[in-house]
């Protein structure tokens, strides 16, 4: 029986850093933690429905959303491929969301944005991607081999896509997997980033799974760089 850990988890506190960033009592924790999980999920129903994609307003391509805190007051990160969409015209959209952040949270709030620069290397982004092509009846086959090239052709060392479900419309679902180059998945100093998402299609729900190999990285300078990275934010 496979024992199987989630790629991004295994690697938090080696080549990763934290999600979510503050330290809190145990009376207060529990609270803390469901606040996270609502601005997450607030700013991903907001901003980032891939079902609803020509919806300009709708989707930013929302990689992750990372929480840091100081007392009472909020520091939000939103990794995007389209931080024009978030910001908007001379900062007007952002101020928005910050509002509604604190009545969300009833904190002090403050938003930055950080540019995806590759959308093939995220695996996140990937997967949104895939499951939008599925969803509108798209060759899973022809979907599965683009996506991976593209990959590939962007800078990977190496992808892995899994796709889950009723493929094609058959009646018994099935799995199918594409793999190019290599994914090391038990090197904890291996960039390997992690997407998932579910494509609606009439005969039900497709899972498709990324995995994205990126090189390896020093895990002592991985925490600095990913600093580094929040620091540039833009706003």
């Amino acid at each position: 029986m496979g024992q199987k850990i989630h790629p991004v988890g295994i690697r938090v506190g080696i080549i990763r850093d934290w999600s979510s960033r503050w330290f809190a009592r145990k009376k207060n924790f529990g609270d803390l933690l469901v606040e996270d999980a609502k601005i997450r999920k607030f700013i991903q129903s907001r901003y980032n429905d891939f079902s609803k994609r020509n919806a300009v307003t709708r989707y930013a391509a929302i990689s992750k959303v990372e929480i840091e805190r100081y007392g009472n007051e909020l520091k939000v990160f939103i990794y995007t491929a389209r931080p024009g969409l978030i910001i908007g015209r001379k900062g007007s959209k952002i101020e928005t969301l910050k509002a509604e952040l604190y009545r969300l949270t009833d904190k002090k709030v403050s938003v930055d944005t950080v540019e995806v620069a590759k959308i093939e290397l995220n695996g996140q982004l990937v997967a949104e991607n895939i499951a939008e092509q599925l969803s509108k009846r798209m060759s899973f086959r022809r979907v599965l081999k683009k996506a991976a090239e593209q990959t590939m052709m962007a800078g990977a060392k190496g992808v892995k896509i899994l796709l889950a479900g009723r493929l094609g419309g058959a009646e018994m679902a099935r799995r199918e997997k594409k793999l190019l180059g290599s994914v090391p998945l038990q090197t904890l100093t291996a960039d390997v980033d992690y997407g998932f998402a579910e494509a609606a299609t009439t005969h039900g729900n497709i899972g498709c799974k990324v995995w994205v190999y990126r090189g390896r990285k020093d895990g002592r300078n991985a925490n600095a760089q990913e600093s580094k990275a929040s620091k540039g934010a833009t706003r």
